[in-house]
């Protein structure tokens, strides 16, 4: 079997099949070749399943494991982008920052990201899923509520380092887990409903920011920023572990019926569930796959521009002439548009086949163009000429999401076998690291507040 559950239909993926060795040349597989899941299937081999049924399954598996996937990337992506709040509460004097060392802290956490790729991917695959998630959901949401005893460049550097490593696990055991739980066709929307809590947390955090920015008393405001998404982290972790099934065949929320059914349902995928065992000839497939190396490509030229939407929002909107507490609020617009933007992307992916390159073209030359607009428009000599055009192109840069978000799709979906998918994905996010660890560094403090090199980049 090759780690793969029988396919008694047609073939789902039309990227990236693979192509194991036949029976005739390895004999009957070993047990060490099928999927956890198989055992399940297998019980229950000569049973169909309706469409009725199917879609009852489905409804149950969206509402448990949908709130639990969106509430946890909403937290990663607070914790991780809590710094763009605090930069204007007094976070680069209260840890004594000077010159580029703000942007190396965007830098850092992509490049603790990348580093413990290789750990996350083994680990996901060795380690049950939705409790490896859980935990390094308590560590991250630990490291950021220790964030406030940071005093200087060093402790926060490694804070941050810290935090990348182990918010590292997030995307692409997300990306396993739905492969674990859907169809092909039903992964696009589950995708971006998830993803979109990126933009939802940019309104949370212009709301608490803007809250934050009303506090006169007690500690400097940027470490609140800290304590309350930190502690909101940790508080979530705890459910998660609780609430999250490692696969179909230990979900609680399921009778024996319903996994087979959830189980029979990812088996028409024929890109396996999951499988402990490394395939090297899979390995291989991945390497030698040009469509790796153009996802790659694209994952870099899409996240440069991400350092503007995650890390220097607040900065940005300041140098307009914008004051404190208007940094905030002005963030939400085009963080409503990201949603938006996102759920639309998902519909059309999920709604007409064949439309996701189409997509992410319609994504990427929107992100385009307004970079053309924060470059090309006059800024006068303050930088607060032409501001509300300016600031309607940086709110329209948060297309960027929908290329890469089409991407992870294109990995869940379409890239058949375990230790293939889980390589796509890796080399995906080795590029999402690079593309996020330049983008920071394009914010050169001398050209402040124009930032040209950032704008063109």
């Amino acid at each position: 079997m090759d780690g793969e559950i029988p396919k008694k239909g047609p073939a789902a993926s039309d990227i990236g099949q693979i192509s194991p060795p036949s029976v005739s040349e390895k004999g009957l597989a070993s047990s060490k070749d099928l999927d956890e899941t198989y055992s399940t299937y297998k019980q229950q081999d000569a049973q169909d399943i309706d469409s009725r049924e199917a879609r009852q399954v489905l409804r149950k598996i969206d509402r448990h494991l949908l709130p639990l996937l969106m509430g946890t990337y909403l937290l990663q992506y607070l914790d991780k982008s809590a710094i763009n709040s605090a930069s204007v509460f007094g976070l680069q004097q209260g840890t004594n920052l000077h010159g580029q060392q703000y942007s190396w802290l965007t830098s850092l956490f992509y490049i603790g990201y990348l580093v413990a790729q290789p750990v996350a991917g083994y680990s996901l695959q060795r380690l049950p899923l939705g409790k490896f998630i859980g935990c390094t959901a308590l560590v991250w949401g630990l490291l950021t509520i220790t964030t406030p005893a940071c005093t200087n460049f060093a402790g926060i550097a490694a804070n941050r380092f810290l935090l990348g490593v182990f918010e590292s696990v997030v995307n692409p055991g997300f990306v396993l887990c739905l492969s674990m739980w859907y169809r092909a066709d039903d992964q696009p929307l589950r995708m971006v409903t998830y993803y979109c809590m990126n933009g939802v947390a940019g309104i949370f955090g212009g709301l608490l920011g803007y809250a934050v920015g009303h506090i006169t008393t007690g500690l400097p405001q940027w470490q609140y920023v800290f304590l309350i998404f930190g502690s909101i982290s940790l508080a979530w972790g705890v459910v998660f572990l609780a609430l999250m099934p490692d696969l179909p065949t230990t979900a609680r929320f399921l009778d024996p019926r319903q996994k087979f059914v959830a189980v029979e349902r990812v088996a028409r995928n024929r890109q396996g569930v999951k499988n402990h065992h490394f395939k090297t000839y899979q390995m291989w497939q991945c390497l030698r796959d040009p469509k790796t190396w153009i996802l790659f490509v694209m994952s870099v030229a899409a996240q440069i521009p991400n350092a503007a939407q995650s890390t220097f929002t607040s900065i940005i909107l300041k140098t307009f002439g914008f004051d404190v507490l208007q940094t905030q609020y002005m963030q939400i617009p085009g963080n409503v548009i990201q949603v938006v933007s996102l759920l639309v992307s998902g519909y059309v992916s999920s709604r007409f086949p064949n439309m996701r390159c189409a997509v992410m073209l319609a994504g990427n030359l929107i992100c385009v163009g307004a970079g053309a607009a924060l470059v090309g428009l006059p800024v006068g000599s303050d930088g607060t000429e032409n501001r509300w055009g300016r600031l309607v192109a940086l709110w329209l840069c948060s297309f960027q999401s929908v290329g890469f978000s089409m991407s992870l799709t294109m990995v869940s979906s379409n890239v058949a076998g375990y230790t293939k998918k889980q390589l796509t994905g890796a080399i995906l996010f080795v590029g999402y690291c690079v593309g996020n660890i330049i983008g920071p560094q394009t914010f050169i403090e001398e050209e402040a507040p124009l930032y040209t090199s950032a704008y063109i980049a």
